[in-house]
This record gives C-alpha cells, sequence and structure tokens, in this order.
C-alpha cells in the first residue's frame, strides 16, 4: 500500500502573533514552526499502518518554501520513507488541493491522508477538493481507521455522535485526535531523516485564486470585574445592563 501523508507547516499556538507591511503580512520574526497538529495524527496512524502492513510505503508531502524544511525533516524522523516539498506559498485552497492531486495523480497512492485542517487558515476544505479532483471518496473528520486488505473501516465525528464508514481504497480522509498518539522522533529517526529522500518540485500550472489584503487581530480582553460574595445581585445587574444576556 502507497500512502500519501500531507502536511501543512504552521506556528505553534503559543507563539505571539504579529504582522508587518501595514497588516498585510504574516511576522515570522521568532516564531516557532511546527506540523499542524491534526496532520501530526494523521502522520502517526499512517507510520502505524506502514508497519503493520507488509510491502508498504509512506511519502510525505509539504507545499511550501524552503523555511518548511525543518518540518518535513521531523515527518521523515517520525517514520516517514521519503518526502516532497512543491516550492510553493500556500496561500490558497485551491491551488494546494491541485499541487496535492497532481502528485497522487503521478504516484498512484492507495490511502491520501492529511489533518482534518490546518491550525493556521482552518480551511478545512483542501481534503474535499482534493477528492474531488482525483474522483474519489474523502471522509472528515475520522477518528479511528484500520485498514484490512483493501477495505477501510473508519469513525468519524457527526453532531450528536459518531458514524461508522467502510469504503474500499482509494480515498483522501481528514484526520484528528484520538485517530492515533502524536509520535516524537528518536535519536535514529532524527539521523536517519538526513539520508532519506527528499524531492523539491515546482508547482503546478494553477494560479493562486485569494489574495491577503490585510490581518486583524482580534480585539483585547476586557478587565476581569470581581463582585463581593456579600453582594451577589451586583453580578445579575452587571450581566442586564452591560453583558445584556439577561
Amino acid at each position: 500500500m502507497k500512502i500519501l501523508v500531507c502536511i501543512t507547516h504552521v506556528p505553534d499556538t503559543v507563539s505571539k502573533i504579529s504582522f508587518t507591511d501595514n497588516n498585510t503580512k504574516f511576522n515570522t520574526q521568532n516564531i516557532q514552526f511546527i506540523i499542524g497538529p491534526y496532520d501530526d495524527y494523521a502522520l502517526a496512524r499512517a507510520v502505524e499502518l506502514r508497519d503493520s502492513i507488509a510491502g508498504s510505503t509512506l511519502t510525505v508531502l509539504n507545499i511550501g518554501t524552503a523555511d518548511t524544511e525543518p518540518t518535513i525533516r521531523k515527518a521523515l524522523a517520525i517514520g516517514a520513507d521519503d518526502a516532497i516539498r512543491i516550492d510553493a506559498e500556500p496561500l490558497d485552497s485551491v491551488f494546494v488541493a491541485t499541487q496535492i492531486a497532481e502528485i497522487a495523480k503521478k504516484k498512484s497512492y492507495d490511502l491520501i491522508l492529511m489533518g482534518r485542517e490546518s491550525i493556521d487558515f482552518n480551511g478545512n476544505v483542501v481534503h474535499g477538493l482534493v477528492a474531488e479532483m482525483l474522483n474519489i471518496p474523502v471522509v472528515s473528520p475520522v477518528m479511528k481507521l484500520d485498514i484490512v486488505g483493501n477495505k477501510a473501516t473508519m469513525t468519524k465525528e457527526i453532531e450528536g455522535g459518531k458514524e461508522i464508514v467502510e469504503l474500499n481504497l482509494p480515498f483522501v480522509a481528514g484526520c484528528q485526535e484520538p485517530i492515533a498518539e502524536w509520535k516524537i522522533p528518536n535519536m535514529r529517526g532524527i539521523m536517519s531523516a538526513k539520508t532519506k529522500p527528499y524531492e523539491v518540485l515546482p508547482a503546478f500550472g494553477a494560479e493562486m485564486g485569494a489574495s491577503t489584503m490585510q490581518f486583524d487581530l482580534p480585539a483585547a480582553k476586557s478587565g476581569c470585574k470581581m463582585i463581593d460574595a456579600a453582594t451577589p445581585e451586583k453580578l445579575f445587574e452587571l450581566l442586564k445592563s452591560e453583558a445584556k444576556v439577561l
């Protein structure tokens, strides 16, 4: 089985976010970048599947500039066999999906996994676009994935519960916890990542269909008002007059 895992290169959630050039560009100075957390789940499950199904291979794919190489090397250290980077800024969902679909067509993967969404743009659409471009099924968000032969059984989250889905390969899945536990690279993996195949390709023909006009930070949180336990009626007054929720 040939597995493709698409990974994003995103700011760590503890990073302090700011913008430059009149709030039109994201300021990457002093920002720690990581594999997208949902992609990390997809990668962890892919490693488990590759190890459990004889003859399987695992490739990671990233659309990004040279700055994303450390993130890709980490994915190789976690367990991917090889990596592909499309040399382009991933600023548009259709553009990103087109790059993934073109690679999938050329390499004929049996299973394409990715996070349910990236944590920078939170678009939640790339997996669906890729599946449409390849004319194969898509399931998201997947919480459990098992494969026997050519058939996969998945548990996905739906409003108010869970749904069990069965389908044949190939397909695309958007993953989330608890599909697998995140894996931490060990020293052996880190050393082997330096010699694993890593291919850099130019972007395919699709053009960016979207551009960023301006970034805005969320409004600063207001201060907290403390109510004396002896006068609880003041809380109701504030909820009615200021918060206007009563």
